[in-house]
């Protein structure tokens, strides 16, 4: 599901392609400051006015880039403060589909240890990402009593609409949620770029895959709004806070325009910004603030797959587009056997395989493809 969200490095691109030929502008500012995001024009602001205003909305959205600690340290903060303006607080999570709802209310209560929890929500399955980033996220809310919310639907969902396009698919397979709001004309523009990195066999299909892909990202922020208003409409006077992509979040386009359409607004975006990158590509439109952070000169290394555990081995669900796992074509259904000839029994074994790798490195991989096993190159780029 990840695989629909618009990427930072994305938006970099774009920005850049706009720039032509001019000098790299300056940066944003420092670390720790927070601006309002005004195109060229970023004014530092203090952070206290501005999350008590946002905390009196009934919905804050936090967006992040899923791999990256400073943003998960930064929604903690975020978090804590905002509680301190409103303590009747629910947080919404993208990381679990609907279903897990039973679990995160047990986890809340108290009523499950760490590894309970990750296990019976599926962590590996629903999300992957490293659970050590969010742990302290949930534990905020355990410690708290706060309610979490599962946002998300399962990803079988977004695929058969992004597949087969909303009306082709039951109703009763919809998990309850109902037709979204149209996207603006400006969030279709962006969701095209994105579109632009799958390609479409034949030409002439391609507007017709290019609308069903609208539809199941638009399906994918509908769903998360319609959590959201459903508690709302239960709990009067509560704030609700997003924990997000920042695809999710940019612009207003995504979660924030389906609430709208739900009559739930004003929604207040904050989003983290690499403090060394210009302020140009901003604009008033971006978030209501911007948080900067010193990203780490270089990421921990990712393969970029979605696994499904199966057996003593681990079934790749989806390739994240641009990644090292979808340059050494690895595909979605394969089956890792073995990394760096060690057997793979769980996502950790590869995991701390591919995180052991150096950049400029390769990393052998079997896998089982239908009937076949075949012997796959991951490279690790060079930053």
């Amino acid at each position: 599901m990840r695989l629909l969200a618009l990427s930072a490095t994305l938006m970099m691109t774009l920005s850049t392609a706009c720039s032509g030929s001019q000098p790299p502008a300056p940066p944003c500012g420092q670390a720790g400051q927070w601006l309002t995001p005004a195109a060229a024009t970023a004014q530092i602001i203090q952070p206290g006015p501005l999350l008590e205003r946002l905390a009196r909305q009934p919905v804050v959205l936090l967006g992040e880039a899923h791999d990256s600690a400073e943003d998960h340290r930064w929604q903690l903060h975020t978090l804590t403060q905002l509680y301190a303006f409103q303590p009747r607080l629910a947080i919404g999570f993208e990381m679990f589909p609907r279903r897990i709802q039973p679990v995160l209310d047990q986890w809340v209560a108290g009523a499950l240890s760490e590894d309970e929890f990750l296990k019976r929500s599926e962590w590996e399955k629903v999300w992957s990402f490293d659970p050590r980033d969010y742990l302290p996220l949930f534990h905020f809310a355990r410690m708290n009593r706060l309610p979490m919310l599962a946002l998300n639907v399962e990803r079988s969902l977004v695929e058969a609409v992004g597949k087969q396009g909303w009306d082709a698919v039951p109703d009763a397979e919809k998990e309850g949620v109902t037709r979204p709001a149209a996207p603006s004309p400006a969030y279709q523009k962006e969701l095209r770029v994105v579109f632009d990195h799958h390609p479409v066999k034949e030409r002439e299909q391609v507007q017709a895959a290019f609308l069903r892909f609208v539809e199941a990202q638009t399906l994918w922020d509908g769903a998360m709004a319609q959590v959201m208003a459903r508690h709302l409409e239960k709990n009067h006077g509560t704030l609700v806070v997003g924990i997000l992509g920042a695809g999710h979040v940019r612009n207003g386009h995504g979660v924030a325009h389906q609430l709208k359409h739900l009559g739930i607004a004003p929604v207040g975006t904050l989003l983290t910004w690499d403090r060394a990158e210009s302020c140009e590509s901003l604009g008033e439109e971006f978030a209501d603030a911007i948080y900067l952070v010193e990203q780490p000169k270089s990421n921990p290394p990712r393969l970029g797959v979605s696994t499904d555990q199966v057996g003593d081995s681990l079934r790749i669900t989806s390739v994240m587009a641009g990644s090292v796992a979808e340059q050494a074509g690895l595909k979605s259904g394969d089956v890792i056997v073995a990394v760096a000839g060690q057997p793979v029994k769980g996502i950790e074994t590869l995991r701390a395989a591919v995180q052991r790798q150096a950049p400029g490195t390769w990393l052998p991989l079997k896998i089982r493809r239908e009937n076949s096993e075949l012997e796959i190159i991951a490279r690790f780029p060079n930053p």
